[in-house]
Protein backbone atom coordinates (compact mmCIF):
# COMPACT_ATOMS: atom_id res chain seq x y z
CA UNK A 1 0.00 0.00 0.00
CA UNK A 2 1.35 3.44 -0.93
CA UNK A 3 0.71 5.66 2.09
CA UNK A 4 2.16 8.82 0.58
CA UNK A 5 1.96 9.12 -3.19
CA UNK A 6 4.42 11.98 -3.35
CA UNK A 7 8.08 12.76 -2.80
CA UNK A 8 10.64 10.47 -1.26
CA UNK A 9 8.18 7.77 -0.23
CA UNK A 10 6.99 7.26 -3.80
CA UNK A 11 10.59 7.21 -5.01
CA UNK A 12 11.46 4.63 -2.36
CA UNK A 13 8.57 2.48 -3.55
CA UNK A 14 9.81 2.62 -7.14
CA UNK A 15 13.40 1.85 -6.24
CA UNK A 16 13.02 -0.60 -3.40
CA UNK A 17 9.55 -2.14 -3.68
CA UNK A 18 6.52 -1.96 -1.37
CA UNK A 19 8.03 -3.71 1.62
CA UNK A 20 10.95 -1.31 1.98
CA UNK A 21 8.63 1.69 1.56
CA UNK A 22 6.29 0.38 4.23
CA UNK A 23 9.19 -0.06 6.65
CA UNK A 24 9.79 3.69 6.56
CA UNK A 25 6.21 4.76 7.29
CA UNK A 26 3.58 4.21 9.98
CA UNK A 27 0.10 5.52 10.70
CA UNK A 28 -0.71 6.66 14.23
CA UNK A 29 -4.38 6.80 15.15
CA UNK A 30 -4.55 9.53 17.77
CA UNK A 31 -6.61 12.25 19.40
CA UNK A 32 -7.31 15.81 18.38
CA UNK A 33 -5.81 17.09 21.63
CA UNK A 34 -2.33 15.76 20.92
CA UNK A 35 -2.43 17.08 17.36
CA UNK A 36 -4.14 20.44 17.95
CA UNK A 37 -1.82 21.25 20.84
CA UNK A 38 1.18 21.05 18.53
CA UNK A 39 2.78 18.12 20.36
CA UNK A 40 3.36 16.07 17.21
CA UNK A 41 4.86 19.07 15.42
CA UNK A 42 7.42 19.06 18.24
CA UNK A 43 8.00 15.31 18.59
CA UNK A 44 7.88 13.86 15.10
CA UNK A 45 10.80 15.75 13.53
CA UNK A 46 13.00 14.52 16.40
CA UNK A 47 11.87 10.90 15.98
CA UNK A 48 12.04 10.96 12.18
CA UNK A 49 15.53 12.45 12.26
CA UNK A 50 16.73 9.69 14.60
CA UNK A 51 15.07 6.74 12.87
CA UNK A 52 14.16 7.69 9.31
CA UNK A 53 10.62 6.43 9.95
CA UNK A 54 7.88 8.74 8.69
CA UNK A 55 4.91 9.08 11.04
CA UNK A 56 1.50 9.97 9.61
CA UNK A 57 -1.01 11.03 12.28
CA UNK A 58 -4.77 10.61 11.93
CA UNK A 59 -6.25 12.97 14.54
CA UNK A 60 -9.84 12.14 15.51
CA UNK A 61 -11.76 11.54 18.72
CA UNK A 62 -10.56 8.60 20.81
CA UNK A 63 -13.64 6.49 20.01
CA UNK A 64 -13.12 6.93 16.28
CA UNK A 65 -9.36 6.36 16.59
CA UNK A 66 -10.03 3.03 18.31
CA UNK A 67 -12.54 2.03 15.61
CA UNK A 68 -10.04 2.93 12.91
CA UNK A 69 -7.35 0.82 14.58
CA UNK A 70 -9.79 -2.08 14.95
CA UNK A 71 -10.32 -1.80 11.20
CA UNK A 72 -6.53 -2.19 10.79
CA UNK A 73 -6.21 1.40 9.54
CA UNK A 74 -3.17 2.15 11.66
CA UNK A 75 0.01 0.80 13.20
CA UNK A 76 -0.08 2.57 16.58
CA UNK A 77 -2.93 3.81 18.80
CA UNK A 78 -2.27 6.82 21.06
CA UNK A 79 -5.39 7.97 22.90
CA UNK A 80 -6.78 8.87 26.33
CA UNK A 81 -9.59 6.62 27.51
CA UNK A 82 -7.92 3.88 29.56
CA UNK A 83 -10.88 1.47 29.96
CA UNK A 84 -11.50 1.55 26.20
CA UNK A 85 -7.78 1.09 25.53
CA UNK A 86 -7.65 -1.93 27.83
CA UNK A 87 -10.70 -3.40 26.08
CA UNK A 88 -8.95 -2.85 22.75
CA UNK A 89 -5.96 -4.91 23.92
CA UNK A 90 -8.11 -7.58 25.58
CA UNK A 91 -10.01 -8.05 22.31
CA UNK A 92 -6.71 -8.83 20.58
CA UNK A 93 -6.31 -5.60 18.61
CA UNK A 94 -3.27 -4.32 20.52
CA UNK A 95 -0.06 -5.98 21.65
CA UNK A 96 -0.08 -4.17 25.00
CA UNK A 97 -0.92 -0.79 26.53
CA UNK A 98 1.54 1.44 28.39
CA UNK A 99 1.01 4.72 30.23
CA UNK A 100 2.74 7.49 28.29
CA UNK A 101 1.90 10.94 29.69
CA UNK A 102 -0.84 12.87 31.42
CA UNK A 103 -2.39 16.26 31.97
CA UNK A 104 -5.85 17.19 33.19
CA UNK A 105 -9.27 18.40 32.13
CA UNK A 106 -10.72 21.78 33.08
CA UNK A 107 -14.10 23.44 32.71
CA UNK A 108 -13.90 26.83 31.06
CA UNK A 109 -16.59 29.47 30.93
CA UNK A 110 -17.26 33.16 30.37
CA UNK A 111 -16.04 35.74 32.83
CA UNK A 112 -19.66 36.42 33.83
CA UNK A 113 -19.89 32.82 35.13
CA UNK A 114 -23.71 32.54 35.05
CA UNK A 115 -23.79 29.31 37.10
CA UNK A 116 -21.38 30.63 39.75
CA UNK A 117 -18.93 27.75 39.48
CA UNK A 118 -15.73 29.81 39.33
CA UNK A 119 -13.08 28.53 41.72
CA UNK A 120 -14.80 25.22 42.38
CA UNK A 121 -12.58 22.15 42.62
CA UNK A 122 -15.34 19.50 42.61
CA UNK A 123 -16.18 18.79 38.98
CA UNK A 124 -19.37 16.86 39.71
CA UNK A 125 -20.75 19.58 41.97
CA UNK A 126 -19.89 22.19 39.35
CA UNK A 127 -21.69 20.26 36.61
CA UNK A 128 -24.73 19.77 38.85
CA UNK A 129 -24.79 23.53 39.51
CA UNK A 130 -24.58 24.27 35.78
CA UNK A 131 -27.52 21.94 35.11
CA UNK A 132 -29.57 23.36 38.00
CA UNK A 133 -29.02 26.89 36.71
CA UNK A 134 -29.89 25.85 33.15
CA UNK A 135 -26.68 27.52 32.03
CA UNK A 136 -25.50 26.57 28.56
CA UNK A 137 -23.00 23.72 28.34
CA UNK A 138 -21.37 22.70 25.05
CA UNK A 139 -20.36 19.03 24.82
CA UNK A 140 -18.30 17.39 22.11
CA UNK A 141 -20.86 14.57 21.95
CA UNK A 142 -18.50 12.54 19.77
CA UNK A 143 -17.38 9.55 21.87
CA UNK A 144 -13.92 11.11 22.21
CA UNK A 145 -11.81 10.61 25.32
CA UNK A 146 -12.96 14.01 26.55
CA UNK A 147 -16.59 13.13 25.92
CA UNK A 148 -16.21 9.77 27.66
CA UNK A 149 -14.75 11.52 30.72
CA UNK A 150 -17.49 14.15 30.68
CA UNK A 151 -20.21 11.50 30.58
CA UNK A 152 -18.64 9.61 33.49
CA UNK A 153 -18.70 12.84 35.52
CA UNK A 154 -22.35 13.48 34.65
CA UNK A 155 -23.20 9.93 35.71
CA UNK A 156 -21.76 10.65 39.15
CA UNK A 157 -23.99 13.73 39.51
CA UNK A 158 -27.23 11.89 38.86
CA UNK A 159 -28.05 14.44 36.17
CA UNK A 160 -29.06 13.17 32.72
CA UNK A 161 -27.77 15.88 30.39
CA UNK A 162 -29.60 14.31 27.46
CA UNK A 163 -32.82 15.57 29.08
CA UNK A 164 -31.56 19.09 28.38
CA UNK A 165 -30.36 18.33 24.85
CA UNK A 166 -31.14 21.21 22.52
CA UNK A 167 -31.98 23.46 25.45
CA UNK A 168 -29.18 24.16 27.93
CA UNK A 169 -27.10 21.12 26.83
CA UNK A 170 -25.66 21.48 23.32
CA UNK A 171 -23.84 18.63 21.57
CA UNK A 172 -21.53 19.74 18.79
CA UNK A 173 -20.39 16.38 17.41
CA UNK A 174 -17.07 18.09 16.73
CA UNK A 175 -13.46 18.10 17.85
CA UNK A 176 -12.15 20.05 20.82
CA UNK A 177 -11.16 23.21 19.00
CA UNK A 178 -14.45 23.42 17.11
CA UNK A 179 -16.40 22.77 20.30
CA UNK A 180 -14.53 25.53 22.12
CA UNK A 181 -15.29 27.93 19.29
CA UNK A 182 -18.96 26.94 19.32
CA UNK A 183 -19.18 27.14 23.10
CA UNK A 184 -17.59 30.56 23.24
CA UNK A 185 -19.87 31.73 20.45
CA UNK A 186 -22.97 30.80 22.46
CA UNK A 187 -21.62 31.69 25.92
CA UNK A 188 -21.58 28.07 27.11
CA UNK A 189 -19.36 26.24 29.58
CA UNK A 190 -17.03 23.68 27.98
CA UNK A 191 -14.95 20.85 29.40
CA UNK A 192 -11.59 20.63 27.63
CA UNK A 193 -8.18 19.12 28.13
CA UNK A 194 -5.77 21.70 29.47
CA UNK A 195 -3.29 21.30 26.60
CA UNK A 196 -5.87 22.30 24.01
CA UNK A 197 -7.00 25.22 26.17
CA UNK A 198 -3.47 26.56 26.62
CA UNK A 199 -2.81 26.44 22.88
CA UNK A 200 -6.30 27.66 21.88
CA UNK A 201 -6.19 31.08 20.25
CA UNK A 202 -9.80 32.31 20.56
CA UNK A 203 -10.29 32.53 24.33
CA UNK A 204 -12.00 35.96 24.30
CA UNK A 205 -13.28 36.58 27.87
CA UNK A 206 -13.21 32.88 28.78
CA UNK A 207 -11.19 31.55 31.67
CA UNK A 208 -10.76 28.33 33.60
CA UNK A 209 -13.64 28.11 36.07
CA UNK A 210 -13.20 24.60 37.49
CA UNK A 211 -9.92 22.71 37.98
CA UNK A 212 -7.96 20.66 40.46
CA UNK A 213 -10.32 17.70 40.95
CA UNK A 214 -8.49 14.35 40.88
CA UNK A 215 -11.39 13.06 38.77
CA UNK A 216 -10.23 15.42 36.01
CA UNK A 217 -6.94 13.50 35.63
CA UNK A 218 -6.26 12.77 31.95
CA UNK A 219 -4.01 9.79 31.20
CA UNK A 220 -2.71 8.96 27.72
CA UNK A 221 -1.56 5.52 26.61
CA UNK A 222 0.30 4.08 23.62
CA UNK A 223 -0.51 0.73 21.99
CA UNK A 224 1.10 -0.96 18.95
CA UNK A 225 -1.59 -2.61 16.84
CA UNK A 226 -1.43 -6.42 16.90
CA UNK A 227 -0.10 -7.91 13.63
CA UNK A 228 -1.78 -11.23 14.45
CA UNK A 229 -5.13 -9.47 14.09
CA UNK A 230 -4.05 -6.95 11.48
CA UNK A 231 -1.39 -8.55 9.24
CA UNK A 232 -0.78 -5.29 7.36
CA UNK A 233 0.66 -3.63 10.48
CA UNK A 234 4.25 -2.47 10.22
CA UNK A 235 5.01 -3.87 13.64
CA UNK A 236 8.76 -3.25 13.73
CA UNK A 237 8.38 0.46 12.97
CA UNK A 238 5.36 0.67 15.27
CA UNK A 239 7.35 -0.79 18.15
CA UNK A 240 10.25 1.52 17.36
CA UNK A 241 7.95 4.52 17.67
CA UNK A 242 6.26 3.30 20.86
CA UNK A 243 9.61 2.38 22.43
CA UNK A 244 11.04 5.80 21.57
CA UNK A 245 8.08 7.61 23.15
CA UNK A 246 8.57 5.53 26.31
CA UNK A 247 12.36 5.93 26.36
CA UNK A 248 14.25 8.56 28.33
CA UNK A 249 14.73 10.59 25.14
CA UNK A 250 11.08 10.43 24.16
CA UNK A 251 9.87 11.22 27.65
CA UNK A 252 12.25 14.17 27.86
CA UNK A 253 10.97 15.47 24.52
CA UNK A 254 7.37 15.24 25.74
CA UNK A 255 8.21 17.07 28.95
CA UNK A 256 10.10 19.78 27.08
CA UNK A 257 7.13 20.82 24.96
CA UNK A 258 5.70 24.15 26.12
CA UNK A 259 3.31 26.81 24.85
CA UNK A 260 3.59 30.31 26.28
CA UNK A 261 5.97 28.96 28.91
CA UNK A 262 3.51 26.29 30.10
CA UNK A 263 4.18 22.56 29.94
CA UNK A 264 1.29 20.80 28.21
CA UNK A 265 1.98 17.11 28.87
CA UNK A 266 3.75 15.36 31.74
CA UNK A 267 5.58 12.11 30.89
CA UNK A 268 4.87 9.17 33.18
CA UNK A 269 5.98 6.02 31.38
CA UNK A 270 6.89 3.18 33.77
CA UNK A 271 10.56 2.99 34.59
CA UNK A 272 12.28 0.22 32.65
Amino acid sequence: MIRDAFGATALALILAGPVAAQEQSIIVQSTTSTANSGLYDHLLPIFEEETGIQVNVVAVGTGQAIKNAENCDGDVLLVHAKPSEQAFVEAGFGTGRTDLMYNDFVIVGPEADPAGVGGMTDAQDALARIAEAGALFASRGDDSGTHKKEMSLWADTGVAPADGSGAWYRETGSGMGATLNAGIGMGAYVMTDRATWISFGNKQDYEIQVEGDEDLFNQYGVIPVNPETCPSVNIEAARTFADWLLSDDGQAAIGAYEVDGQQLFFPNAPES
